[in-house]
């Protein structure tokens, strides 16, 4: 006992919920201006394709990086704003726009693609060290401060970095579309089991690009 024959009030102990917690600012001082309940990630298309396998990539991505273009162009008449969700491919000292450089050079494999998906001034980029491209990097805090729940997701490999992409977006409760023809992998099998396994186990609609209605969609 303490105090003689009295013992101290027990207090009991108290639970924080998650309304409770503060609010995380949406404010990135100016640095995302835009405000869109969508957004559209393009994953991995600024990519010299330099690995075994990439002579093969590059045959499905050439016609998918017309896609994307096309969408990407009708996503900013909307008012969709355009993430590139890029792999850093272990250059841990480089930077994006010197990606962008050394893969519009002369003889880089994946160049086209690159020239055809260059990224706009006013397009919003992240760095990514793995396959999902929110592991490790800020991309959640970017959707957060535009305002996203709906992530269109594009770009390459569908059956690699896109999937693991869908599946962290998935956890993160964000509503996905996949436009089957925005994707591309080594081989049409495993871009169309990848499809099959985001429409089935991650809620994404699948549905083509050139007939997805952007003016239904939140923005």
């Amino acid at each position: 006992m303490i105090g003689g024959d009295r013992c101290p009030t027990r207090r009991r102990p108290q639970y924080i919920t998650a309304h409770d917690m503060p609010r995380r600012s949406h404010d990135l001082h100016g640095a995302a201006p835009d405000d869109s309940r969508t957004a559209l990630l393009l994953i991995d298309v600024i990519n010299d394709l330099d690995f075994p396998g990439g002579d093969r990539l590059l045959a499905h991505a050439l016609p998918m990086a017309h896609r994307i273009r096309a969408l990407k162009q009708r996503c900013r008449d909307a008012g969709i704003p355009a993430v590139y969700v890029n792999d850093n491919f272990g250059r841990w000292q480089s930077n994006f726009h010197r990606q962008i450089e050394h893969c519009l050079e002369e003889g880089v494999r994946g160049r086209e693609i690159a020239a055809l998906l260059r990224p706009g001034e006013d397009d919003y980029f992240v760095l990514k060290p793995k396959h999902s491209g929110f592991y490790g990097t800020t991309l959640e805090i970017l959707l957060e401060s535009l305002g996203a729940q709906t992530l269109l997701l594009t770009g390459m490999a569908g059956n690699i970095c896109v999937l693991f992409t869908a599946n962290d977006a998935y956890m993160r409760d964000y509503r996905l579309l996949v436009p089957s023809d925005c994707v591309a992998s080594e081989t049409e099998e495993d871009n169309g089991h990848a499809l099959r396994q985001m429409q089935r186990f991650l809620k994404a609609d699948i549905t083509p690009s050139d007939e997805l209605d952007l003016e239904r969609l939140p923005a």
